[in-house]
């Protein structure tokens, strides 16, 4: 089956949280508003999606280390079903994350410098 390929543009609504798994894997989780304007009558409306990434390994450590809550960026990567029990009700749950392929900074809301990192090729 193929990936789903998902396009994200919107604003970080918190810190990302980086974490370890028990194999030592790095991986950054955040969240990102993604805001839509459109005109309802004579009165602008909004609507707000939220989002769930996850970013694994260097993408995730640099994620971290570069964009704080409220960071506009730009998300690419692949749409999971993460599935879980729930723990007051005992039924399935689900919700579709997006698992980052590449994060950007927006750069019509900021600018940014570069720094290249050095990395081991093995």
């Amino acid at each position: 089956m193929a990936d789903c390929t998902l396009t994200i543009i919107g604003s970080l609504g918190k810190e990302p949280e980086l974490k370890f798994t028990n194999s030592g894997k790095s991986l950054a989780e955040f969240t990102m508003a993604v805001s839509h304007r459109y005109r309802k009558g004579d009165d602008w409306a909004e609507e707000t999606a939220w989002w769930d990434v996850i970013a694994w390994g260097a993408l995730g450590e640099n994620v971290a280390a570069s964009c704080p809550k409220g960071t506009r960026v730009i998300v690419t990567g692949r749409v999971k079903q993460e599935e879980w029990d729930d723990r007051e009700t005992g039924k399935k749950r689900t919700k579709m994350v997006c698992v980052a392929d590449a994060v950007g900074v927006e750069l019509r809301w900021a600018t940014a410098t570069v720094e290249r990192i050095e990395r081991d090729r093995v």
